[in-house]
Order: structure tokens, then C-alpha cells, then sequence
């Protein structure tokens, strides 16, 4: 990707993030009980799934909305922080404070810590607030539902969203965990992107191969969904459609942080799906992203310039299903 890139025409797309935060990164030599420790970097970022997806589709030169909710002064801090980080965010303002995550990354031995904070109580008008407000900016493209649910919202919220969503055309990709998960494939999104271990959860099943792994996606498919994107952290990713699954191999990179991985993954196959590109190279896309940010420190993610030397590492390969 060049740097006199332009932004993508596509259809519209949303993300939604529910429980943002302010993310604070320290790195440090070690960690040590009950004495100080100095930091050798500090950075200070917009946090949330949805927040970080958008983020990460403007790295890719593709137009997003986002909408997320905010309280408080942090709140009023997040909103100064994502004026110069999205292409267009929306925030709903409710009563309480926006929380404080922090990411701790020690150098020697290398050990990452993350602590995440509470959000505020979210009430049914701010809720219908957030399903009127990414109805209307989704029309009939992409609404991209991920992250963990704040007080207050019912683990069935993302499903009603889905349902309503669908109903109007739209393709909603949904990257969640547990209850709200689960409920949430029984709605029949466009596309998941669990990992292994959350694959795992939802069958209630070891599947130790890989084989193991591409039939639970298969069955998962099978349910009404039209891709099921799994992936599997530093051995690459799969990705099962309604004809054909993929494998694509990870490139090699030094380790960083994990934080935003998922959700640059996720930024990926959004922005290769809402240009209509094959599924093979939303895959490879996909895996390149995620690599780029992992590559990264703290809370940081890819920049686009990262991405073409590990897109020309990564083999995709179809498989049989």
C-alpha cells in the first residue's frame, strides 16, 4: 500500500463500541512488589473493540463511521482523542464515567498484564439510542458489533441488534464472547471471527487438530452464518464460507503486544468484504493486520505501511470441507 493512498469508496460501515475506554500503556524494565516502578514509554490511546476496528479500517483507507458511548470526564477525554484518530465518530454521553484501562508490559522476563475497568450503567433510552444511531448510519452496508457488554445491557442485546439490522439489509459482523456470543449466532450474523479458544467454549469440545477446529467452524457455519473466521494467534487463521474454507499461514514477526490484534483481524475482512474482494485475500488480509499490530507496543496499532512486506509472506491455502 502506498502513501498516496485515498480513501476507498464502499458501502457504509459502522462500528460500535458499548464500553470504551481511555487506554493507558506503560513499558517497563520489571515490575517489582510494593516498590515504585518508572516507566521507559507511556502512551495514552482510544480504547474498545469498535473503536479500534475503525481505527484500523482508516489505516486500510477505508470510510467508517463509529458510535460509542461515553460518560464523565474521561469521557470528555476520549472524545478529544478520537477528533484525531476516526474519520467520523458519533458519541452518546450518559451519566457516570467512561473507564480506564491499563496495559502493563514488563521487558525482563517479558510478561504483559492488562486490567480493565468498569463502565458506566447503561439505561434501556441509551440503548435505544445506540440501535437508532447505528440503524441509521449502516443503511444497508456493514455494522460491526464487538466487545465486552456494560452494566446494564442484557447478554441478548447484540442478537436484537443483529435481528433488527438484518432486517434492513445490512451485514453485521459480531465479534463477542460467551453469552452474548452464543445468543448472537442464533441471530444469523454475516460473519464471526471467534478464536481457538472461544471455539472451543462453544462446542464444548478439545479439538485438538486443526481438522477438528475447520469441522466445528463448518457446523457453526452451517447455522445460517456466512463466514465463520477463527483465528489461531501466532499459527495464522481459517476462514469458512458457505462454499469454500482457507487457511492462511502467519508471517514471522517479533512479538509485541497482542492488544488490538483481534480487532485489526476484524478491520481486515470488513474492509476487504465491503469491497467485494475474494475470501482468500480477506483472509490473507485479515492475518496481515492482525501480525502488524501484534508487532506493535502497548495499545498501538498497524500502520499501512507495515502491512506489504507480510502480505507477500502469508500462503493461503483452500481447503477441502
Amino acid at each position: 500500500m502506498s502513501d498516496d493512498a485515498i480513501c476507498h469508496p464502499c458501502a457504509d460501515i459502522v462500528t460500535l463500541t458499548l464500553n470504551p475506554a481511555v487506554d493507558v500503556s506503560y513499558e517497563f524494565v520489571q515490575l517489582l512488589a510494593d516498590q515504585k516502578t518508572h516507566a521507559t514509554s507511556t502512551r495514552f490511546d482510544p480504547g474498545g473493540n469498535g473503536i479500534n476496528v475503525a481505527q484500523a479500517l482508516k489505516e486500510l483507507f477505508v470510510c467508517a463511521h463509529s458510535c460509542c458511548v461515553v460518560a464523565g470526564h474521561i469521557g470528555r477525554l476520549l472524545q478529544t482523542l478520537l477528533r484525531h484518530s476516526l474519520d467520523d465518530p458519533h458519541c452518546i454521553e450518559v451519566i457516570g464515567e467512561t473507564r480506564i484501562n491499563a496495559t502493563l508490559l514488563q521487558q525482563e522476563p517479558a510478561v504483559q498484564y492488562e486490567v480493565t475497568g468498569q463502565g458506566p450503567l447503561l439505561s434501556a433510552m441509551a440503548l435505544q439510542d445506540v440501535r437508532d444511531k447505528i440503524a441509521a448510519l449502516a443503511g444497508t452496508g456493514i455494522a460491526v458489533l464487538t466487545g465486552s457488554l456494560p452494566p446494564g445491557v442484557p447478554q441478548g442485546f447484540y442478537a436484537q441488534m443483529i435481528a433488527e439490522l438484518r432486517k434492513q439489509g445490512a451485514r453485521v459482523v459480531l465479534d463477542a464472547h460467551g453469552k452474548a456470543l452464543q445468543q448472537g449466532i442464533a441471530a444469523r450474523p454475516f460473519l464471526i471471527k471467534p478464536n481457538s479458544y472461544e471455539l472451543r467454549q462453544l462446542t464444548g469440545q478439545a479439538l485438538p487438530r486443526r481438522a477438528d477446529l475447520i469441522q466445528a467452524a463448518r457446523q457453526l457455519q452451517q447455522k445460517g452464518i456466512d463466514y465463520v473466521c477463527v483465528s489461531l494467534g501466532g499459527e495464522g487463521a481459517l476462514l469458512i464460507g458457505p462454499e469454500q474454507g482457507f487457511f492462511a499461514s502467519a508471517p514471522a514477526i517479533a512479538v509485541r503486544s497482542t492488544v488490538g490484534a483481534g480487532d485489526s483481524m476484524v478491520a481486515g475482512l470488513v474492509a476487504a468484504f465491503a469491497q467485494d474482494q475474494r475470501p482468500e485475500e480477506a483472509l490473507r488480509l485479515a492475518v496481515a493486520c492482525g501480525s502488524a499490530t501484534a508487532a506493535q507496543p502497548g495499545t498501538g496499532l498497524f500502520a499501512h505501511n507495515d502491512l506489504d512486506p507480510l502480505l507477500r509472506q502469508i500462503e493461503v491455502e483452500s481447503l477441502a470441507l
